[in-house]
């Protein structure tokens, strides 16, 4: 006889949606409450830790508090299910971690932007999906689109905890105590004019009692953010461990669209395209890398050879790409012989565009070795060197595995998010600008009055290492981010930069300085 083998239970299925009045749909939450205390508790945590002047350490916390909330409402279904996508924790965690490390308000805005970004992205692959089968434009509307579901939640979380009905049964309690209240106001009034009159110590007692000031202005606002902050959390939490219906961005590979382009028609822009990149890139060559780039080419200062060539170059590197992923979107390769002709002639298209972007890039360099650095020209650098490896990773997904390229690109993207950061672009742009200066005699210090605690050991250092009657250019600096730097931060806005930037004011003597002159 064949063992009988016991039959699982069958998932419960979604409650239905509720439907409000105007036709619109509210999704299903389970366990309301418990979402919904975690999402006010998310909140006051982050009106405490944010309602700064500067962040800081509260800033990691409050994302930390959001993602714990996460893991326990989501429980072992949802973490099992999209394990594959924990990946997004370390880039959350680094960036979340810099606002408390760097002090630029750059950084700042970027690291907030970036991580707001991949709290979207976890969002919605929490519970299934996966981010490597989204293609370039879905990630756009993944991170959009779940922004507006996320809207749908607090209001969902509020009906499903609120008994009303309880409310209800008890209203005939509830409206009992408000009217003998109302009648023992009065009552309570005379009595204590009458024994505030009786007796002075007693007077004075409740005048101190009841001399408290109330700033509701405060309050409201203070409630107001506890309410936006507990929305958020439960936009995220809501649309984490949402029930799916229907199938979503990422649940599956992306179908490819329907070639339209003929392969004659296409592999003749690509040739042409190539050989008007290849004349190019043969100038930029024998010009910028082989022969005498130390002077601009005749007709041109410095400024106008590598301003008006950057930008044009970067802009033609950018369209390029475009151009790649279209063809390679579109065009019909019917033989395996096409295919690897189109292969071949695009990816020779990649490495002519890499050619031209090392032009802009040279062109910067010349630029800034003539002028300094500054906050600008160090992003630039950053966006270019990630342009070109988004590039080589076109041209290597155009023969092993194309619907990763767009992973590969978000990724790319994060990445110099985090090279930005490790960086440190004030520092570097003090570094070599106080290099230049011993070279040449030629030092702009204006940029030094707005940068942040970021730049300041790197000030201290660079005016303890400059001959003494060139220390001027460096004092006034360090005095005008010492006012800065006077206020204290409390626990929620420590960071790691103006904590150094302070000991080393501090080891210098500066700090025991008067600071008006």
């Amino acid at each position: 006889m064949t063992p009988s083998v016991p039959m699982s239970p069958l998932p419960p299925s979604p409650a239905p949606a509720s439907t409000v009045p105007g036709g619109s749909v509210l999704p299903w939450v389970r366990a309301p409450r418990r979402m919904l205390v975690a999402s006010l508790a998310v909140g006051v945590l982050a009106e405490v830790l944010l309602e700064t002047a500067r962040w800081g350490l509260g800033f990691p916390l409050v994302v930390a508090a959001l993602v714990g909330a996460l893991v326990w409402l989501g429980g072992r279904e949802g973490w099992q299910r999209a394990r594959p996508n924990a990946w997004l924790l370390a880039p959350l965690g680094l960036v979340s971690a810099f606002v408390a490390v760097r002090d630029s308000s750059w950084l700042l805005l970027l690291n907030v932007v970036t991580a707001a970004v991949l709290l979207m992205m976890l969002s919605h692959f929490w519970a299934a999906g996966r981010v490597q089968r989204l293609g370039l434009i879905d990630y756009v509307l993944v991170f959009f689109g779940s922004a507006a579901q996320s809207l749908l939640y607090p209001p969902v979380l509020v009906r499903d905890s609120v008994d009303v009905r309880g409310l209800k049964t008890h209203s005939r309690l509830l409206g009992a105590l408000t009217r003998g209240l109302l009648l023992a106001l009065p009552v309570l009034f005379v009595f204590g004019v009458l024994l505030e009159s009786a007796d002075g110590i007693f007077s004075s007692t409740v005048g101190r009692l009841l001399s408290f000031n109330l700033d509701v202005e405060l309050m409201v606002a203070r409630g107001l953010a506890v309410a936006f902050s507990a929305c958020v959390a439960a936009g995220v939490l809501g649309h984490a461990l949402r029930r799916r219906a229907t199938k979503e961005l990422g649940d599956a590979e992306g179908a490819s669209a329907s070639p339209r382009l003929g392969f004659v028609e296409a592999l003749t822009l690509i040739f042409a395209v190539n050989a008007l990149f290849f004349v190019f890139a043969a100038f930029q060559v024998s010009y910028l890398f082989i022969g005498d780039a130390s002077s601009p080419a005749a007709g041109y200062t410095f400024a106008e050879y590598a301003r008006r060539g950057f930008f044009e170059l970067v802009v033609v590197a950018s369209l390029t790409l475009v151009l790649v992923m279209a063809l390679a979107h579109w065009t019909r390769r019917e033989t395996r012989m096409a295919q690897t002709v189109f292969r071949a002639s695009t990816s020779l298209m990649v490495a002519l565009t890499l050619i031209i972007l090392a032009s802009a890039m040279r062109r910067l360099s010349l630029y800034e070795d003539a002028f300094g650095y500054t906050l600008l020209r160090v992003h630039t650098h950053v966006f270019m060197w990630a342009l070109g490896a988004v590039l080589a990773w076109r041209a290597v997904t155009l023969w092993w595995k194309p619907e990763r390229f767009a992973v590969g690109a978000f990724a790319t993207a994060l990445g110099s998010v985090l090279v930005l950061n490790f960086l440190n672009p004030e520092a570097f742009i003090i570094r070599h600008n106080l290099e230049r200066y011993a070279r040449t005699g030629s030092l702009d210090t204006e940029m030094f009055y707005d940068m942040s605690a970021d730049a300041v050991p790197g000030l201290v250092q660079a005016g303890a290492n400059l001959p003494e009657e060139h220390q001027w250019r460096v004092a006034p600096v360090l005095k005008q981010h010492r006012m800065r730097l006077e206020r204290r931060d409390s626990f929620s806005e420590w960071n790691v930069s103006r904590f150094l930037a302070r000991r080393a004011l501090l080891r210098t003597g500066a700090w025991s300085e008067p600071v008006n002159p």
